[in-house]
């Protein structure tokens, strides 16, 4: 049972939960005495009923206390209340090393610099007799002053190995007596065999988290712990270079030598191996094995200056790479490097001299995707302003302006400064292309049936120019892409409304004309390409980036496709993969690029007071009118189905409700909540189905302008039970019962999503882009007369409480904002008031619409909380990668 807050331990005061895990739960308390704030661990039930082990832990609480050292957490006091172990120690601030390593691998001198602060603090505990037995980069904590190791003072009794053989999911806790507690994935060979530990078992541990902050990867990979245990016992990992190539010799020497199987082969003391990493950071002598014995001596001088030799020749050697390429000289390999992005890569493409990237990426103090301008080679990249939200930018042919979709809208900006400007509207845009003669190909949104369109840069009506071809399946054309010529371009044809496997055999890419409604096949692929001159297509298929000759003349392919990158960040309810190649440089974003999230439960101050399921992919939340059921959409990671699921909160059961292939989403409560509507892809556009909660009956398609080809999602069900608020295409429709006749309710006004009819069903909530950016309006019903905008500097996913006193909407910058609402026959409301900063998923399809819903007293909020990708890397940047195709 949690500790709440205000109990006390001592003299010490709960405040806030921090954290939980095998051995324990950790809070945020203040010491009443000093008046300082401390953390605390409780230690679990299994621990703190056994004498024994109680009895060990006071020894080492004493020996550890005395590990006076900066590189080490302090225990400031050992405790026994009310049937409660607990020990009380400094509160770092910061994040763990597991944190940090889910943005992707650390920087060369990030990696010297902690690894010889945490060998220094395992000296100075060896040194005390203690071996910490649990090192891994969850109990290091990375602060302003550097490196904190954790958890030195909780014992970790071992096993055989043979006592394993029926554990079978990798990282699942064994909490036992008698058993192994901590991960697998860092453990010594000796430890794992369940032998006698020394200190050089921390040794090999802390190899194993070196190799994983170099590399962005474990070490010891596996499907179970029995797997991950026979590779520690039996297997080498991948070396360290052949994963970063860049990656010198002297560390990965000192890497190799931490992890060998026996102890007499490693660093002998951790004093050691803090001294090596050391030298080699302060040295700079990275690119060399180090020198020992008598001779070091006499090279100490030149040392000195050859890591500025080394970066010198490296750096000519990277820009000579790029510039031999585009000369028509061709270097003998490529080179590799990690691009100084604070973030991964949402969407990259880069400019036509190849020197440069527009990325999108998630800013941390916006809250949102935002636009950069990376210049390769760099370790930081600039933020473009006014380009919140933005999505899948792409260059003019002279490098000046970048276009972008943000907002409903496709915009244009000048690199060099000047306002934003919008071009046309753009609902959710999916790729588009600028030719030299100002004319830019896009596909304005992501809405089944919808196909490319052309616009003047300068702006002005959009004309259709493709629709997809529905005898071969197809729902969508986008990702285009203009060839040298300027009149023909690539483009991405094929299905995403139906499930992947089913959509593999229609996806393929084709050549395009401005002036020709004739299409070309080129190949099959599952996303976006790119033409590389020249005369290279790189596309993704398979898992991978692949490439292939091209005769933009002739516009046909030659020779076999060739495998570039594996392991790409792809998302596939759009069909989409982050990569772009200029020249002879190639910047890709890899890793997972599945969302995860949790469904979180707030306080109107932000506190997390609960959570529903687990980790996964779900989107569009919806609370039940009763508040004892959930809906979502969830997506299957293997087969990439969608469909409507329930939750009993109350039971904490989950329901699968529809089975259909194709995607079923934006699930909406009837007002009895014995009803839920739906939008699904099966009839090849977004239509809206009903189905009964308890799935006694199969769904029935609503008809809701059933015969056209406009995409259609449910908003909100009057709480009567007499009318339904849906979109379709950009606009906001009405649905009476008892037939369903239908009307357009708000029309011109932007892109409208999120309607919301007030509990009193006098008025209409909804977020439109008629201003030129995503704000909360309210109008009356069922008149719509009158319009008041409510959110001030944009705002969506408009939220009505209860009794219909307060209106709550999600601001551009992720806050959960609330806005009093007064009663009576005229409309009024207050300022809009941040409750707490949210961090929900981020939508990438045109059908996630809804991240978060209030309770009906207005004192929770569910959030659909985005989680840190495990997977996730910096993005790859690759010189000369022509020359690969050698190999």
């Amino acid at each position: 049972m949690p500790l709440a807050r205000g109990t006390k331990l001592g003299p010490h005061e709960i405040i806030a939960p921090l954290g939980a895990g095998g051995m324990g739960e950790v809070y945020r308390a203040r010491d009443t005495r000093l008046d300082r704030e401390v953390a605390i661990k409780i230690l679990p039930n299994h621990l703190s009923s056994d004498s024994e082990a109680r009895q060990r832990l006071e020894r080492e609480a004493k020996t550890v206390s005395g590990l006076n050292h900066p590189n080490i957490c302090i225990l400031h006091d050992i405790g026994h209340q009310d049937g409660i172990d607990f020990i009380v120690m400094e509160c770092l601030e910061g994040e763990t090393l597991e944190q940090r390593l889910v943005k992707g691998p650390l920087p060369l001198n990030d990696v010297l610099k902690y690894g010889a602060q945490i060998a220094d603090a395992l000296d100075k505990a060896h040194g005390s007799g203690v071996v910490h037995r649990d090192l891994k980069p969850g109990n290091v904590m990375l602060t302003k002053s550097g490196a904190k190791l954790l958890d030195f003072g909780l014992a970790k009794p071992t096993v055989p190995l043979a006592t394993m053989a029926t554990l079978t999911q990798a990282g699942s806790p064994i909490t036992q007596q008698g058993m192994i507690v901590g991960t697998f994935q860092y453990m010594s060979p000796e430890q794992v065999g369940g032998h006698e530990l020394d200190s050089r078992s921390d040794i090999f541990s802390l190899g194993v988290v070196l190799y994983e902050m170099m590399t962005g990867r474990k070490a010891f990979p596996g499907k179970s712990q029995l797997s991950v245990a026979s590779a520690i016992l039996e297997k080498e990992p991948e070396p360290v270079n052949a994963i970063a190539p860049l990656t010198p010799p002297s560390v990965d020497h000192v890497i190799r030598r931490c992890l060998a199987k026996d102890a007499e082969d490693r660093w002998q003391s951790a004093r050691d191996l803090a001294s090596e990493l050391n030298w080699i950071r302060e040295s700079g002598s990275q690119g060399t094995l180090p020198v020992s014995g008598s001779g070091a001596a006499s090279t100490e001088k030149w040392l000195t200056f050859l890591p500025w030799l080394l970066c010198g020749l490296l750096f000519a050697a990277l820009v000579a790479s790029a510039m031999w390429f585009r000369g028509g000289s061709n270097p003998e390999r490529p080179a590799y490097f990690w691009a100084g992005l604070p973030f991964p890569a949402v969407d990259v493409e880069m400019a036509p001299d190849g020197l440069s990237a527009a990325v999108v990426g998630f800013s941390q103090a916006d809250r949102t995707n935002a636009l950069w301008l990376y210049f390769i080679g760099d370790q930081q990249a600039r933020k473009l302003p006014e380009t919140e939200g933005a999505r899948f930018p792409f260059w003019s042919p002279d490098g000046k302006s970048i276009a972008f979709f943000a907002d409903g809208k496709l915009k244009k900006l000048n690199v060099a400064g000047g306002p934003v400007q919008t071009i046309c509207d753009a609902a959710s845009g999916r790729g588009g292309t600028w030719n030299k003669d100002g004319v830019i190909v896009f596909t304005p949104s992501g809405g089944l049936l919808d196909g490319l369109y052309r616009v003047s840069a300068t702006g002005g009506t959009p004309t259709r120019i493709s629709t997809p071809d529905t005898s071969r399946g197809e729902t969508t054309n986008r990702w285009p892409t203009f060839l040298p010529d300027g009149r023909h371009f690539l483009y991405f044809g094929g299905d995403v409304a139906g499930s992947v496997a089913a959509s593999a055999e229609k996806n393929a890419i084709f050549v395009g004309a401005l002036d020709s409604n004739q299409k070309t096949f080129v190949t099959k692929a599952t996303g976006n390409m790119t033409y590389v001159a020249p005369g290279y297509l790189l596309y993704y298929r398979d898992k991978t980036l692949m490439v292939q000759s091209f005769d933009a003349d002739k516009l046909r392919l030659s020779g076999d496709p060739l495998p570039l990158l594996t392991d790409m960040a792809y998302t596939p309810r759009i069909s989409h993969t982050a990569f772009s190649a200029s020249s002879g440089v190639l910047v890709a974003q890899r890793g997972s690029g599945v969302s995860v999230s949790q469904l979180v439960w707030y306080d109107r101050k932000g506190n997390e007071v609960g959570s529903i399921g687990e980790r996964e992919v779900v989107v569009n939340v919806a609370i039940g009118p009763d508040g004892k059921t959930l809906a979502v959409d969830r997506t299957d990671e293997e087969t990439q189905n969608s469909d409507v699921w329930t939750y009993d909160l109350q039971r904490n059961g989950l329901r699968r409700l529809t089975f259909d292939p194709s995607v079923d989403a934006v699930p909406v409560f009837s007002p009895d909540g014995k009803q839920i509507l739906f939008a699904s892809s099966r009839g090849r556009v977004f239509s809206i189905y009903v189905k009964k909660t308890d799935g006694a009956d199969e769904e029935k398609l609503l008809p809701v302008n059933a015969a056209d080809n406009a995409d259609r999602y449910p908003c909100d069900w009057s709480r009567d039970g007499k009318y339904i608020l849906y979109t379709r295409a950009t606009d906001l429709w009405l649905a009476e019962s008892p037939d369903w006749k239908t009307r357009p309710f708000l029309q011109g006004l932007g892109t409208i999503k999120n309607a919301q009819f007030s509990p009193d069903g006098k008025w209409v909530a909804y977020a439109s882009t008629e201003s030129g950016k995503w704000e909360v309006y309210v109008t009356s019903f069922p008149d719509g007369r009158g319009k008041w905008q409510i959110s001030i500097a944009g705002g969506a996913q408009p939220r009505w409480r209860g009794d219909g006193k307060e209106l709550f909407y999600l601001a551009s910058d992720a806050k959960i904002m609330a806005v009093p609402v007064a009663g009576g026959a005229n409309f009024d409301a207050g300022g809009p008031v941040a409750l707490f900063q949210a961090n929900p998923r981020l939508l990438v399809a045109t059908s996630e619409l809804v991240a978060f819903d209030a309770a009906k007293d207005g004192q929770r909020f569910l959030v659909n909380t985005q989680l840190s990708n495990p997977e996730a890397q910096p993005m790859s940047v690759i010189l000369n990668w022509p020359a690969q195709l050698k190999k």
